[in-house]
């Protein structure tokens, strides 16, 4: 029936058991991590995770690949530690954590660096040279910021010091865009795939002051949406 795995995680079957499952244990609402019992946030945040692995031997096989007792929820972290998927390896690894405004491409990578990692993320490095609140990014920074940011990727894409893995975090809605940027550095791309109106949502309830700009960050999240290709 899938010829690939990404043709199975891409099916309606399997949209829908992933659904039923974390509706069927998440009681109340409330969508727990089954390795760690962290709270996840929302259906969107959350793995599922097959016990057995899925390999393209048994990803046709039903009693393994939609069978509830082969999978479990998982948070990022643990699936990613479970995996070995980040921060395994002795070598400069980079990531360029790409989605909408309001994704979780920040709490992404806060749940998957290590100490001794390198985070290029421009909401920081304006509250960096500015010492204002996070998200108060003045104009007249703009070219500063911009230039912090060359010098940085540039150290990533030579592997200039000791740090561990690299960590680039950005919106990158066009596919050209991102995929240069990850050839030019030897990166590894990854999505959060946070759907429009879980953003909307975090929008309306964030407390910082993204909450006094929410006209302003609606369009930013519009438009990725509207500009969004996805990888080839």
């Amino acid at each position: 029936m899938w010829s690939t795995i990404k043709q199975f995680y891409n099916s309606q079957e399997w949209q829908k058991c992933r659904l039923n499952l974390i509706a069927e244990r998440s009681p109340k609402g409330i969508i727990h991590c089954e390795y760690c019992g962290k709270i996840i946030v929302s259906s969107g945040d959350a793995e599922i995770d097959h016990i057995k692995e899925l390999t393209l031997d048994n990803v046709n096989d039903y009693n393994i690949s939609l069978n509830p007792n082969n999978l479990k929820i998982s948070c990022k972290a643990c699936h990613n530690k479970k995996h070995k998927r980040f921060g395994n390896s002795k070598e400069h690894n980079v990531y360029i954590v790409y989605g909408p405004p309001l994704a979780g491409k920040k709490t992404y990578v806060k749940e998957n660096m290590e100490r001794g990692d390198i985070v290029v993320d421009m909401d920081r490095l304006y509250n960096a040279i500015s010492f204002f609140d996070a998200y108060d990014k003045p104009e007249a920074l703009k070219y500063n910021v911009f230039a912090v940011r060359k010098t940085l990727i540039d150290n990533i894409k030579t592997r200039y010091g000791k740090w561990n893995n690299a960590w680039i975090i950005g919106g990158y809605a066009d596919t050209h865009d991102r995929t240069r940027l990850a050839n030019e550095l030897g990166a590894e791309l990854v999505l959060i795939d946070t759907p429009k109106d879980i953003c909307i949502k975090r929008l309306d309830t964030c407390l910082d002051l993204r909450h006094y700009q929410k006209s302003e960050y609606k369009i930013f999240i519009d438009e990725w949406f509207e500009k969004y290709s996805p990888p080839i």
